[in-house]
Parts: structure tokens; sequence; C-alpha cells
């Protein structure tokens, strides 16, 4: 199904990247991010990817502003805070518009 129409219009765009030598360790982190991801209920759609050994990216799209506010103020965001020596440096969040969407 796809649509030029979203029915999940608003979205966080983050890149992380990991500390020299701890790039494991943060895959393992974000892998298992998606257990707390799957407990929100306004989190609708959740992707951690890794696009070279020490470059991961999240992406994650809500229903509205306030679903990705929660999400801001939720278990992920305080997972990456509490493990920030895993980084090599802040993770770069955007909140982003959605304009298209093709899911399943």
């Amino acid at each position: 199904m796809s649509t030029t129409t979203p029915t999940l219009p608003v979205a966080f765009v983050a890149k992380i990247v990991a500390a020299d030598g701890k790039a494991e360790e943060l895959s393992a982190l974000l892998t298992g991010a998606v257990e707390l991801a799957n407990q929100e209920t306004g989190t609708i759609v959740w992707f951690a990817v890794r696009s070279d050994e020490n470059t991961f990216w999240i992406f994650d799209a809500f229903p509205d502003t306030a679903a990705r506010e929660t999400h801001a103020n939720g278990d992920i965001v305080a997972a990456l805070g509490a493990n920030s020596h895993l980084l090599g440096a802040p993770p770069e969040i955007n909140a982003a518009d959605v304009l298209a969407v093709k899911l399943p």
C-alpha cells in the first residue's frame, strides 16, 4: 500500500556514530531497542539501520506530534543517554515531516 497522503505525517531521522571500538556494542543496543519501540503505542514504524562500520540511523514515524514528543522523552532516548560512552558524538536527531508512505 502506498499513498501520497501520509497516515504517519511526522517522524524522526537520527544519525548515531559509534565511538572508536564501540560499534558492536552500539549495534547490540540498537538491536535490542526494538523491544522498547514495540512498547510505544504511538511509534508506528521504527527502523535501526547501519550504513557503515560506525554509522547508524534510526527512522521512526508517528501519527501525530504528541506521539513523536512522547517518543522523544521515552526509553530509547534515555538508553542512548545512559550509554553515551558508546557514542563518538552526540546523536543528530532531526524532526521530519513524512511526504509519502509505502507500507504493506
